[in-house]
């Protein structure tokens, strides 16, 4: 340092300040500048000189460097510059030092919080250019000048990288971190892994993704056969592959990567602020949508499945997802236990919502929509009676066609017992190695080197234990993977599954997901509405774009509500009239398509309601309400003339308290008729009085 710097700061330096203490600011932006940049560092540790010749003793020099190798953006995760604050706050700092501005922050909320601070407590800042005290004007206007630059300077810097980086990307000089299953062979040239188990568990992971549909259910594949994950550190490329349990996490990042489609991507995540929390030192980042990635090179890397199939694995994970409501509305999501067979695929005909399916007490599907708006709901179908309809409709369209799928049921059973064979000889003949390679790691050490060979050792018992293990898992594998052979039976209802298919699926062999995976398998959606109380209009939308309309009855709390009500009053009227009886007439009326309100067909205890209730009454039911017959009383009138029930009456003629010759029954209606005599009306009321 040169005099003239000396002398020019030591005008704003003053025995107060040298009372206090003089902080050394050290920071270096990354751990590859620490590591590399050691000159930038010896210029920093020099400013203890400095201090030192503008009158600060040893011990009032503080140097504070326990920000190596952290970025200056902000201070949260800089626990010296906020110890620096901390200082300068409390009054003990007489000045700071810093190489540059930069070093101390490159934010402009951070420099000037330190220049408040340090205008506060009459603390000077000093840097390679000379000293300044922010309580002067002009030496507060230029600090602040150089922050702004400061900042200025690293987003510049930012724009350059981010430029060259890409220009490097669109010209296929850039270096993507692999992930497992990659390997670089030079700089230019990339495989897949040589380790065939790492093929192997990769294949089978996107194998089992076509055949379950969903990442869970990969996930829950994996975890049951206890098929270990293989991975690398990112950006090590000559890492050791590690083998971990699945996570869902591991099995997602699989699916989603297009690096397995053999395309290079740059740009699939973008930088998002406003989800950075205190405690993260990185920004986070959000995936960006399959139109907006800033590159794309397809057949860069040897692929482990198409771009077609990539694609399609990817429409079939959005539509799976159920996490958010906006989302939820749009996807029919994977497909689940219940018995509701249209979960996820029934659509509000009135405002095009995806309903939900609730299962209390029976499955329903209903949308809430205006429930809000309108405090109702949008609409309300009965399950049943829906699924009914669609799984009719179903079975129709697969009429046509016989489909033999037992050589497909068979080869995918056989595929997927392979492909677990494989894994399993690849994870024994894995522990061979390692067992092996551990017994001659302890053979050629130095027996006199003990602490080495008992090292050596332990790690060998722990591969031979590792093998054991192996060795019984596979065995087990062996014995419980005996597919027992199909039935001629099912080898003939298979072979003519369209027709045998809805005996198995009213037989129960076919579960409630098998079902819901048959009826996607050819429809892409249903439209619900509610055209009446008791009916629903469903349009059934193929996955060829046809669509399909059929109704269903409704179960409803009222006859009232029934659109036939009306249709079925006059149509019984008809048929009394023409003598036919309740038992008669209820068969017809049901093969004729009328319904009661919760049930599909027409009893005869419901025509007998409605016959009475419009007065439609036979010789019978007259004679039975009727008071008096041909002069005679009958059960109900006697009952009306001692007041008493009508079984009070039957009691005595069944007794014979009233005299049997008295009583005597209609020949057409069969009532029973009391001859009318003073007698027996005194008789029979002084009975009732005792």
């Amino acid at each position: 340092m040169s005099d003239p710097e000396v002398s020019q700061g030591s005008s704003k330096i003053t025995p107060a300040h040298t009372r206090r203490l003089a902080c050394v600011y050290v920071r270096q932006s990354t751990l590859q500048q620490v590591a590399h940049h050691r000159e930038s560092q010896a210029n920093q540790y020099r400013l203890v000189d400095r201090a030192h010749a503008l009158g600060w003793s040893q011990a009032c020099i503080r140097v504070i460097d326990s920000d190596q190798g952290k970025s200056g953006q902000a201070s949260s995760n800089r626990e010296g510059f906020n110890e620096l604050l901390a200082e300068v706050s409390l009054g003990h700092v007489g000045i700071i030092f810093g190489y540059e501005v930069s070093r101390l922050a490159r934010n402009n909320s951070d420099w000037y919080r330190l220049l408040d601070l340090a205008a506060v407590f009459g603390t000077l800042i000093a840097d390679s250019d000379g000293v300044y005290d922010p309580q002067l004007y002009n030496d507060r206007l230029l600090l602040g000048l150089k922050g702004t630059m400061s900042e200025a300077e690293l987003h510049i810097l930012r724009l350059r990288l981010s430029a060259g980086r890409l220009s490097k990307v669109k010209s296929g000089q850039y270096r993507q971190c692999l992930p497992t299953g990659y390997v670089w062979v030079d700089e230019e040239t990339v495989v897949q892994d040589p380790d065939e188990q790492v093929r192997h568990v990769l294949a089978l992971i996107f194998a089992k993704f076509e055949e379950l549909g969903s990442c869970h259910g990969v996930f829950r594949y994996l975890r049951g056969e206890q098929i270990l994950l293989p991975r690398r550190p990112a950006g090590i490329d000559k890492a050791p592959i590690s083998w971990k349990m699945a996570s869902i996490t591991a099995v997602t990042d699989i699916l989603t990567n297009p690096a397995y489609a053999g395309a290079f991507v740059y740009g699939r995540q973008r930088v998002d602020p406003t989800r950075k929390k205190p405690e993260q030192s990185a920004m986070p980042r959000t995936e960006r949508p399959m139109d907006e990635w800033l590159y794309v090179r397809q057949d860069a890397y040897p692929a482990y499945i198409s771009w077609e199939q990539y694609l399609a694995n990817q429409e079939r994970i959005h539509t799976n997802g159920t996490r958010f409501m906006a989302l939820r509305q749009q996807a029919a999501g994977a497909v689940r236990e219940g018995n509701g067979l249209l979960q996820g695929l029934a659509v509000c005909g009135h405002c095009g919502r995806r309903m939900y399916t609730n299962y209390k007490p029976r499955p329903t599907y209903a949308c809430a929509q205006q429930r809000h708006e309108q405090h109702s709901m949008c609409c309300i179908v009965n399950g049943v009676a829906a699924d009914q309809a669609v799984i009719q409709a179903f079975f129709q369209a697969i009429r046509p066609a016989e489909l033999d799928a037992l050589e497909q049921v068979l080869a995918a059973q056989q595929a997927d017992h392979e492909r677990l064979a494989q894994h399993w000889q690849d994870e024994l003949r894995r522990a061979h190695y390692e067992a092996h390679l551990a017994e001659r790691q302890y053979n050629a050490v130095d027996p006199d080197n003990r602490l080495v060979a008992s090292t050596l050792e332990r790690r060998w018992e722990e591969k031979l234990e590792q093998l054991r293990d192996t060795e019984e898992a596979q065995q087990r594998f062996v014995r419980g993977s005996a597919q027992p052979a199909l039935s001629p039976e099912l080898c003939e209802q298979f072979r003519h599954i369209s027709a045998e298919l809805p005996h198995l699926w009213q037989s129960g062999q076919v579960t409630h997901p098998q079902q819901k995976a048959l009826l996607r398998a050819l429809i892409g959606s249903v439209i619900l509405k509610r055209v009446a109380p008791d009916q629903a209009e469903i349009k059934i939308v193929w996955v060829s774009g046809h669509y399909s309309v059929v109704y269903a009855q409704l179960p409803v709390a009222r006859e009232a509500n029934l659109t036939s009500a009306a249709a079925l009053a006059e149509r019984i009227h008809v048929l009394f009239e023409q003598g036919m009886t309740d038992e008669q007439m209820a068969p017809v009326l049901t093969q004729e398509g009328f319904h009661s309100a919760r049930k599909p067909y027409v009893s005869a205890s419901k025509v007998y309601k409605v016959r009475l209730q419009h007065r439609w009454l036979d010789v019978v039911e007259v004679h039975r309400q009727s008071s008096r017959v041909d002069g005679c009383w009958t059960t109900h009138g006697l009952a009306a003339q001692l007041g008493v029930e009508v079984r009070a009456v039957l009691k005595r003629i069944y007794r014979k308290v009233i005299p049997p010759e008295h009583v005597h029954r209609h020949e057409v209606s069969g009532v029973y008729l009391i001859d009318d005599y003073p007698e027996l009306l005194d008789s029979l009321r002084q009975t009732l009085h005792k």
